[in-house]
């Protein structure tokens, strides 16, 4: 049975007695799936989706799963000891790798494909370790709510042929969190993460050093006790996003104070709250606007 403390899905919406087993049914379609895979490589961020998926395939396929994380600046101190926190509590096989996506000036030029190549770094880097290795398939963690938004770099996972066991499966994140409370995973009720690049508006080029900014200034709100927030750079200014929730003490003068204090300490000359809260892929929503 369900743990009785999970009585939330993510969005809010309160669980039903039914999502339990539609969550099972998919998750025995992706158990079978992956029992048919001789070998596989996953991309691991550390975050929900990806640790659901190496969970599962270390438990279908043991050491012939291996969990991969790509290191860059783009990859928070914090994100790096989230995912070695799991894999130390999942013994899930795995690795870091570097990426060089800085190298490219397609990527540092940060245009509205930026992901794009982002993951074509990560796919080449994967499928050369599957080749000498002699993996078998190399799989993401994108899940059905995923294809709503605008997300370049599934174009390259496609272009690739990576596997995409969760969306086979038609898990939703809601679900995924279920599944992974139920199974005792750590990471089921982790806030939705982003790499550090996702903070700079498009058309502003990323670079390790404004990237470096941004994660001073996320660890200033994570000391604060903040759990679910953002810090987007626009030049000088921090534009802070936090939880709905969350946002009303944020903007306590005393809390404020903090953080204003805090961000400036990190390299930014002007620090604003946005009363709008945190929300997923809000610097898409200008792409909209062109």
């Amino acid at each position: 049975m369900i743990h009785t403390s999970f009585s939330t899905l993510s969005g809010g919406r309160a669980a039903k007695p039914g999502d339990e087993i539609v969550a099972l049914e998919k998750q025995a379609h992706l158990f079978g799936a992956l029992r048919g895979i001789d070998s596989l490589l996953i991309a691991f961020s550390g975050g929900a989706d990806s640790a659901y998926l190496a969970w599962a395939a270390h438990k279908e396929l043991g050491t012939r799963s291996l969990a991969i994380t790509a290191l860059s600046a783009s990859f928070s101190r914090h994100d790096r000891d989230q995912a070695e926190r799991f894999v130390r509590a999942s013994s899930v096989r795995h690795e870091f790798i570097e990426t060089r996506e800085f190298e490219n000036p397609l990527y540092v030029a940060n245009n509205a494909d930026r992901c794009y190549y982002c993951k074509n770094e990560l796919f080449d880097r994967m499928e050369a370790i599957a080749r000498e290795r002699q993996f078998s398939a190399v799989a993401y963690g994108i899940n059905a709510d995923d294809t709503r938004d605008f997300r370049p770099g599934h174009r390259a996972a496609h272009e690739h042929c990576i596997l995409a066991p969760l969306l086979d499966a038609r898990l939703t994140k809601s679900e995924i969190r279920l599944l992974s409370h139920q199974a005792g995973l750590p990471t089921w009720d982790r806030p939705a993460s982003a790499c550090l690049s996702s903070r700079v508006p498009y058309g502003t080029a990323v670079t390790p050093e404004l990237l470096g900014k941004i994660e001073r200034a996320e660890t200033v709100l994570r000391a604060l006790g903040f759990s679910q927030f953002r810090v987007r750079a626009h030049g000088e200014l921090a534009r802070i996003e936090l939880a709905p929730e969350e946002l009303s003490r944020g903007l306590e003068p005393e809390i404020a104070g903090r953080i204003s204090a805090g961000v400036k300490e990190a390299g930014f000359a002007l620090v604003t709250l946005d009363l709008d809260g945190y929300r997923q892929g809000s610097l898409n929503a200008l792409l909209k606007q062109k």
